[in-house]
């Protein structure tokens, strides 16, 4: 089991530190004050960029990693994996924490994030093709 860990945290590197932020940050009982709260939707706002920084990473990544493409282990850890995340996140903070609150529209950002990362992602399958 470790060597399965240890492999995959050695070829994805950033993508593992940037999804332990995004469990951090979710879970943490209280969030610093950054002067943005008057900004209409911050909090959406910054859902969409961790979600959609993070996919971005494990796209670019996988691309820097392999050969040859694998659509379908793509759409499972690039896409659905990222969004069933925040799924279990979103419900983490409704119903494991007295803090935070877990809501759909965070939810909503969350996977408009992970669906802009993909087709970035896609993008640079299309860009740099392998033979």
């Amino acid at each position: 089991m470790w060597q399965f860990i240890k492999k995959y945290v050695r070829r994805y590197p950033l993508s593992v530190v940037f999804i332990f932020i995004v469990w951090v940050l979710s879970l943490m009982p209280f969030f610093p004050e950054t002067g943005l709260e008057g900004v209409p939707f911050i909090d959406k706002w910054t859902h969409f960029l961790m979600y959609g920084s993070t996919c971005t990473v494990i796209w670019w990544e996988y691309v820097r990693q392999h050969q040859k493409y694998d659509a379908k282990r793509l759409f499972t850890w690039a896409w659905l994996m990222p969004i069933i995340m925040s799924g279990v996140l979103e419900l983490l903070q409704e119903y494991a924490t007295t803090t935070r609150r877990g809501e759909w529209l965070d939810f909503m950002a969350n996977s408009t994030g992970v669906t802009i990362g993909a087709a970035i992602g896609i993008l640079l399958v299309v860009c740099y093709p392998r033979r």
